[in-house]
Protein backbone atom coordinates (compact mmCIF):
# COMPACT_ATOMS: atom_id res chain seq x y z
CA UNK A 1 0.00 0.00 0.00
CA UNK A 2 2.74 2.68 0.91
CA UNK A 3 3.77 1.77 -2.95
CA UNK A 4 0.58 2.51 -4.30
CA UNK A 5 -1.26 5.20 -1.99
CA UNK A 6 0.26 9.10 -2.53
CA UNK A 7 -2.18 10.89 0.28
CA UNK A 8 -1.20 9.17 4.08
CA UNK A 9 -3.93 10.46 6.68
CA UNK A 10 -3.30 9.14 9.83
CA UNK A 11 -6.00 10.65 12.80
CA UNK A 12 -7.40 9.32 16.02
CA UNK A 13 -6.75 9.70 20.16
CA UNK A 14 -4.20 7.69 19.88
CA UNK A 15 -1.27 10.09 19.09
CA UNK A 16 1.73 7.18 19.51
CA UNK A 17 -0.45 5.23 16.90
CA UNK A 18 -0.45 7.80 14.31
CA UNK A 19 2.92 8.86 14.84
CA UNK A 20 4.29 5.17 14.90
CA UNK A 21 2.06 4.65 11.44
CA UNK A 22 3.79 7.58 10.14
CA UNK A 23 7.25 6.57 10.63
CA UNK A 24 6.22 3.26 9.37
CA UNK A 25 4.51 4.62 5.80
CA UNK A 26 7.83 6.96 5.79
CA UNK A 27 10.44 3.49 6.38
CA UNK A 28 8.22 1.96 3.63
CA UNK A 29 8.48 4.24 0.99
CA UNK A 30 10.53 2.90 -1.92
CA UNK A 31 12.87 6.10 -2.54
CA UNK A 32 11.99 8.75 0.46
CA UNK A 33 14.48 10.98 -0.50
CA UNK A 34 14.64 14.41 1.09
CA UNK A 35 11.45 15.16 3.61
CA UNK A 36 9.63 18.20 3.49
CA UNK A 37 7.96 18.94 7.01
CA UNK A 38 4.87 21.49 6.74
CA UNK A 39 2.14 22.20 9.91
CA UNK A 40 -1.51 22.76 9.72
CA UNK A 41 -1.33 26.07 10.17
CA UNK A 42 0.75 26.84 7.62
CA UNK A 43 -1.32 24.89 4.80
CA UNK A 44 -4.80 26.79 6.06
CA UNK A 45 -3.14 30.26 5.39
CA UNK A 46 -1.78 28.85 2.56
CA UNK A 47 -3.62 26.09 1.05
CA UNK A 48 -1.83 26.16 -2.57
CA UNK A 49 1.44 25.43 -1.23
CA UNK A 50 1.31 22.00 -0.37
CA UNK A 51 0.09 21.19 -4.02
CA UNK A 52 3.01 23.32 -5.21
CA UNK A 53 5.92 21.64 -2.99
CA UNK A 54 4.28 18.20 -4.01
CA UNK A 55 4.63 18.70 -7.93
CA UNK A 56 8.07 20.08 -7.32
CA UNK A 57 11.59 18.52 -7.83
CA UNK A 58 13.77 19.28 -4.68
CA UNK A 59 16.97 21.50 -4.88
CA UNK A 60 18.95 18.72 -6.51
CA UNK A 61 16.55 16.49 -8.10
CA UNK A 62 16.10 13.79 -5.71
CA UNK A 63 13.01 12.59 -4.75
CA UNK A 64 10.90 14.25 -1.72
CA UNK A 65 8.23 13.21 0.50
CA UNK A 66 6.35 15.54 2.77
CA UNK A 67 4.92 15.32 6.44
CA UNK A 68 2.54 17.47 7.79
CA UNK A 69 1.72 17.62 11.20
CA UNK A 70 -1.81 19.21 11.64
CA UNK A 71 -5.00 19.42 13.80
CA UNK A 72 -8.58 18.68 12.96
CA UNK A 73 -9.30 19.45 9.31
CA UNK A 74 -6.80 22.41 9.36
CA UNK A 75 -5.25 20.53 5.91
CA UNK A 76 -8.35 20.33 4.15
CA UNK A 77 -8.43 22.89 1.41
CA UNK A 78 -5.30 22.09 1.02
CA UNK A 79 -5.96 18.24 0.34
CA UNK A 80 -8.60 19.54 -1.76
CA UNK A 81 -5.97 21.48 -4.16
CA UNK A 82 -3.72 18.85 -3.86
CA UNK A 83 -5.68 15.61 -4.94
CA UNK A 84 -7.27 18.23 -7.72
CA UNK A 85 -4.18 17.96 -9.90
CA UNK A 86 -3.26 15.86 -13.14
CA UNK A 87 0.02 15.35 -11.86
CA UNK A 88 0.89 12.88 -9.37
CA UNK A 89 2.38 14.26 -6.55
CA UNK A 90 4.86 12.92 -3.74
CA UNK A 91 3.74 10.92 -1.15
CA UNK A 92 2.31 12.82 1.42
CA UNK A 93 1.73 11.67 5.45
CA UNK A 94 -0.32 14.08 7.48
CA UNK A 95 -0.86 13.56 10.72
CA UNK A 96 -3.67 14.87 12.06
CA UNK A 97 -4.58 15.35 15.45
CA UNK A 98 -8.06 15.96 16.88
CA UNK A 99 -9.41 14.70 13.50
CA UNK A 100 -11.46 11.46 13.11
CA UNK A 101 -11.94 9.46 9.93
CA UNK A 102 -15.39 11.48 9.80
CA UNK A 103 -13.41 14.39 9.22
CA UNK A 104 -13.86 16.07 6.19
CA UNK A 105 -10.39 15.65 5.39
CA UNK A 106 -11.08 11.88 5.60
CA UNK A 107 -14.10 12.21 3.77
CA UNK A 108 -11.98 13.67 0.73
CA UNK A 109 -9.83 10.71 0.48
CA UNK A 110 -11.67 7.60 1.92
CA UNK A 111 -12.64 6.49 -1.34
CA UNK A 112 -9.56 7.06 -3.69
CA UNK A 113 -7.42 4.20 -4.77
CA UNK A 114 -4.29 6.96 -4.21
CA UNK A 115 -5.01 7.52 -0.66
CA UNK A 116 -5.29 5.78 2.61
CA UNK A 117 -7.10 6.81 5.82
CA UNK A 118 -6.76 4.96 8.98
CA UNK A 119 -8.26 5.91 12.66
CA UNK A 120 -6.48 5.10 15.57
CA UNK A 121 -7.60 4.37 19.56
CA UNK A 122 -5.45 4.12 22.59
CA UNK A 123 -4.95 0.55 23.21
CA UNK A 124 -5.92 -1.24 26.32
CA UNK A 125 -3.89 -2.19 28.98
CA UNK A 126 -3.33 -5.79 28.15
CA UNK A 127 -2.31 -5.41 24.56
CA UNK A 128 0.07 -2.70 26.10
CA UNK A 129 1.57 -5.28 28.53
CA UNK A 130 1.99 -7.88 25.64
CA UNK A 131 3.86 -5.35 23.33
CA UNK A 132 6.43 -4.58 26.51
CA UNK A 133 7.20 -7.97 27.49
CA UNK A 134 7.66 -8.43 23.11
CA UNK A 135 9.84 -5.36 23.33
CA UNK A 136 11.68 -7.13 26.37
CA UNK A 137 12.21 -10.47 24.35
CA UNK A 138 13.05 -8.52 21.67
CA UNK A 139 16.24 -6.68 23.63
CA UNK A 140 17.36 -9.76 25.91
CA UNK A 141 15.26 -8.25 28.70
CA UNK A 142 12.50 -11.29 29.57
CA UNK A 143 10.03 -10.03 32.05
CA UNK A 144 7.18 -11.00 34.25
CA UNK A 145 3.63 -10.40 32.87
CA UNK A 146 3.49 -8.27 36.30
CA UNK A 147 6.52 -6.28 35.20
CA UNK A 148 4.96 -5.40 31.91
CA UNK A 149 1.98 -4.39 33.09
CA UNK A 150 3.73 -2.32 35.76
CA UNK A 151 5.95 -0.38 32.78
CA UNK A 152 2.77 0.03 30.84
CA UNK A 153 1.17 1.55 33.75
CA UNK A 154 3.71 4.10 34.82
CA UNK A 155 3.86 5.14 31.17
CA UNK A 156 0.31 5.88 30.84
CA UNK A 157 -0.34 3.01 28.36
CA UNK A 158 2.01 4.87 25.65
CA UNK A 159 4.26 2.55 23.85
CA UNK A 160 6.86 5.31 23.08
CA UNK A 161 7.74 5.94 26.35
CA UNK A 162 7.12 1.86 26.92
CA UNK A 163 10.02 1.76 24.26
CA UNK A 164 12.20 3.88 25.92
CA UNK A 165 11.50 2.16 29.22
CA UNK A 166 13.05 -1.31 27.86
CA UNK A 167 15.94 0.25 26.26
CA UNK A 168 17.01 1.63 30.14
CA UNK A 169 16.35 -1.63 31.29
CA UNK A 170 18.46 -3.36 28.60
CA UNK A 171 21.21 -0.86 28.87
CA UNK A 172 21.52 -1.00 32.82
CA UNK A 173 21.44 -4.78 32.99
CA UNK A 174 23.60 -4.94 30.06
CA UNK A 175 21.61 -7.38 27.98
CA UNK A 176 21.16 -8.34 24.69
CA UNK A 177 19.33 -10.65 22.54
CA UNK A 178 22.27 -13.20 22.25
CA UNK A 179 22.91 -12.61 25.71
CA UNK A 180 19.66 -12.11 27.71
CA UNK A 181 19.24 -10.93 31.65
CA UNK A 182 15.62 -11.40 33.27
CA UNK A 183 14.26 -7.74 33.88
CA UNK A 184 13.29 -7.19 37.33
CA UNK A 185 11.24 -5.34 39.75
CA UNK A 186 14.35 -3.65 41.57
CA UNK A 187 15.90 -2.82 38.11
CA UNK A 188 12.77 -1.06 36.89
CA UNK A 189 13.16 1.11 40.17
CA UNK A 190 16.94 1.88 39.92
CA UNK A 191 16.60 3.19 36.44
CA UNK A 192 14.64 5.93 37.97
CA UNK A 193 11.35 5.21 35.99
CA UNK A 194 8.91 7.44 37.31
CA UNK A 195 5.64 6.30 37.44
CA UNK A 196 2.14 7.60 37.82
CA UNK A 197 2.17 7.45 41.60
CA UNK A 198 5.00 9.60 41.74
CA UNK A 199 2.30 12.57 40.51
CA UNK A 200 0.97 12.26 37.42
CA UNK A 201 -2.21 10.64 38.10
CA UNK A 202 -2.70 12.64 41.18
CA UNK A 203 -2.53 15.60 39.62
CA UNK A 204 -4.18 14.49 36.03
CA UNK A 205 -7.23 13.47 38.79
CA UNK A 206 -7.24 16.47 40.62
CA UNK A 207 -7.45 18.92 37.34
CA UNK A 208 -10.02 17.03 35.03
CA UNK A 209 -12.36 16.52 38.25
CA UNK A 210 -12.26 20.01 38.82
CA UNK A 211 -11.03 19.81 42.27
CA UNK A 212 -9.77 23.49 42.13
CA UNK A 213 -8.71 24.26 45.96
CA UNK A 214 -6.61 21.08 45.17
CA UNK A 215 -4.84 22.17 42.82
CA UNK A 216 -2.18 24.50 44.09
CA UNK A 217 -0.72 21.99 46.70
CA UNK A 218 -0.13 19.63 43.27
CA UNK A 219 1.68 21.78 41.32
CA UNK A 220 3.86 22.49 43.93
CA UNK A 221 4.66 18.85 44.41
CA UNK A 222 5.05 19.31 40.20
CA UNK A 223 7.78 21.78 41.21
CA UNK A 224 8.93 19.46 43.74
CA UNK A 225 9.48 16.18 42.07
CA UNK A 226 11.07 17.88 39.05
CA UNK A 227 8.35 16.09 36.87
CA UNK A 228 9.05 17.20 32.89
CA UNK A 229 6.24 19.54 31.87
CA UNK A 230 5.90 17.51 28.59
CA UNK A 231 5.86 14.54 29.83
CA UNK A 232 3.43 15.72 32.62
CA UNK A 233 0.71 17.17 29.93
CA UNK A 234 1.52 14.09 27.97
CA UNK A 235 -0.83 12.06 30.75
CA UNK A 236 -3.51 14.71 30.60
CA UNK A 237 -3.37 13.81 26.84
CA UNK A 238 -3.95 9.99 27.13
CA UNK A 239 -6.31 10.52 29.94
CA UNK A 240 -7.98 13.01 26.80
CA UNK A 241 -7.99 10.25 24.31
CA UNK A 242 -9.77 7.83 26.60
CA UNK A 243 -12.26 10.16 28.02
CA UNK A 244 -12.44 10.61 24.08
CA UNK A 245 -13.02 6.97 23.61
CA UNK A 246 -15.04 5.86 26.57
CA UNK A 247 -17.41 8.98 25.73
CA UNK A 248 -17.59 7.88 22.33
CA UNK A 249 -18.99 4.07 23.25
CA UNK A 250 -21.74 5.40 25.70
CA UNK A 251 -22.97 7.76 23.95
CA UNK A 252 -24.85 10.99 24.42
CA UNK A 253 -27.16 9.02 26.53
CA UNK A 254 -25.58 5.99 28.05
CA UNK A 255 -25.21 5.22 31.98
CA UNK A 256 -21.49 6.33 32.94
CA UNK A 257 -21.79 3.62 35.93
CA UNK A 258 -23.06 0.48 34.12
CA UNK A 259 -20.62 1.49 31.17
CA UNK A 260 -17.60 1.69 33.34
CA UNK A 261 -18.69 -1.27 35.53
CA UNK A 262 -18.80 -3.20 32.58
CA UNK A 263 -15.08 -1.56 31.28
CA UNK A 264 -14.31 -3.03 34.78
CA UNK A 265 -15.24 -6.12 34.45
CA UNK A 266 -13.59 -7.04 30.92
CA UNK A 267 -10.26 -5.43 32.37
CA UNK A 268 -10.50 -2.89 29.71
CA UNK A 269 -10.07 -0.25 32.26
CA UNK A 270 -7.86 -0.73 35.51
CA UNK A 271 -9.85 -0.79 38.64
CA UNK A 272 -8.49 2.09 40.65
CA UNK A 273 -9.60 4.60 37.66
CA UNK A 274 -12.87 3.49 37.89
CA UNK A 275 -14.19 7.18 40.15
CA UNK A 276 -12.02 9.34 38.69
CA UNK A 277 -13.22 8.20 34.86
CA UNK A 278 -16.82 8.63 36.20
CA UNK A 279 -16.47 12.41 37.00
CA UNK A 280 -14.37 13.35 34.46
CA UNK A 281 -16.92 11.21 31.73
CA UNK A 282 -19.45 13.91 33.51
CA UNK A 283 -17.68 16.69 33.22
CA UNK A 284 -16.21 16.73 29.79
CA UNK A 285 -18.28 15.16 27.22
CA UNK A 286 -19.56 16.77 23.94
CA UNK A 287 -18.69 20.29 22.96
CA UNK A 288 -16.79 20.33 26.19
CA UNK A 289 -14.24 17.67 25.32
CA UNK A 290 -13.61 18.78 21.84
CA UNK A 291 -12.61 22.08 23.61
CA UNK A 292 -10.50 20.26 26.49
CA UNK A 293 -8.31 18.56 23.76
CA UNK A 294 -8.14 21.47 21.61
CA UNK A 295 -6.51 23.37 24.64
CA UNK A 296 -4.22 20.96 25.95
CA UNK A 297 -3.21 20.52 22.30
CA UNK A 298 -2.66 24.59 22.12
CA UNK A 299 -0.65 24.21 25.80
CA UNK A 300 1.54 21.27 24.00
CA UNK A 301 2.92 23.96 21.32
CA UNK A 302 2.88 26.55 23.90
CA UNK A 303 5.47 24.30 26.08
CA UNK A 304 7.64 23.27 22.71
CA UNK A 305 7.94 26.65 21.95
CA UNK A 306 8.77 28.47 25.09
CA UNK A 307 10.91 25.74 27.14
CA UNK A 308 12.10 28.22 29.78
CA UNK A 309 8.56 29.52 30.66
CA UNK A 310 7.56 25.84 30.71
CA UNK A 311 6.00 25.06 33.95
CA UNK A 312 4.52 28.47 34.75
CA UNK A 313 2.94 27.90 31.23
CA UNK A 314 1.59 24.39 32.17
CA UNK A 315 0.46 25.46 35.82
CA UNK A 316 -1.44 28.51 34.47
CA UNK A 317 -3.50 26.01 31.13
CA UNK A 318 -3.98 23.32 33.97
CA UNK A 319 -5.62 25.63 36.60
CA UNK A 320 -7.82 27.29 33.95
CA UNK A 321 -8.82 23.75 33.04
CA UNK A 322 -9.23 22.59 36.59
CA UNK A 323 -11.89 25.99 36.35
CA UNK A 324 -13.79 24.79 33.46
CA UNK A 325 -13.99 21.04 35.22
CA UNK A 326 -15.60 23.04 38.47
CA UNK A 327 -17.80 25.28 36.62
CA UNK A 328 -19.55 21.87 35.05
CA UNK A 329 -20.80 20.86 38.36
Amino acid sequence: MAQQAQVFFFCGPDDSGVQDAAHRIAGLLTDPGERIEMTGAELKRDPVRLGDEARSTSLFGDSRHIWVRASGDEAHDAVEILISGDVPPCPVIIQASNATDKSRTAKLLEKRDDALVAMFYPPDLRSVTATVRAMGDTLGVPMTSALAERIARAVGQDTRLAASEVTKLALYLDATPERPRPATPEAFDAIGARTEEDGFATLVSVVLNGEVAKVPAELRRMIELQLNPVGLLLAFERRAAQLAQLSGQIGPHGDVGAFLETEKASRRVFWKDIPDLAVQLRHWRGHRLERLVQRITALHRALLTNSQTAELLLAQGLAEISRAAARRG
